[in-house]
């Protein structure tokens, strides 16, 4: 039920927000306006994307799971998602998840207000080597049939 009153209530807030705003500067500039916060929008999210990516990776590099940058990606995604979304409500909220602190922020709240298995950045893996159980195992010794074919190549091209 909560979702039904969201998409019914966000694209009224929208229109009614679109409308005043159009009416103080005109519809060309307000469209305009819409125009370039999406494109303006699309560039922070692309910026930081990779931003988070690289984070990400230097944290697995040294043992880490990366949650802190999951979660910001997943937040990067939704603000990526509301500035395309044409309205200023949308791309006021999408704008204020590019921001970091309100994404620490908000990273903090959820994790008040839910139980985590892991705690925070802090949580270390390890790698393991997979063997499969299910079969049996034949130990033996093998000869590659190309580089035998090579050598004999070779020989008989000395010839």
């Amino acid at each position: 039920m909560p979702f039904i009153i969201i998409f019914v209530l966000i694209p009224f807030i929208e229109l009614a927000t679109f409308a005043s705003v159009s009416e103080h500067i005109g519809i060309w500039t307000t469209l305009a306006l819409a125009f370039l916060t999406a494109i303006l929008g699309g560039l922070l999210v692309k910026y930081q994307g990779l931003n988070t990516i690289l984070s990400m990776r230097k944290a697995i590099d040294q043992g880490k799971m990366p949650l802190d940058e999951i979660f910001d990606g997943f937040c990067l995604v939704a603000a990526g998602a509301l500035l395309i979304t044409p309205g200023f409500v949308t791309d006021a909220i999408g704008f204020a998840l590019l921001v970091p602190p309100v994404r620490a922020a908000l990273r903090y709240f959820i994790r008040t207000r839910t139980s985590w298995a892991v705690s925070g950045s802090t949580a270390e893996y390890e790698t393991r080597q997979y063997r499969p159980h299910d079969g049996d195992i034949i130990e033996g010794d093998y000869e590659r049939m190309d580089e035998n074919e090579d050598q004999d190549r070779d020989e008989i091209k000395r010839l």
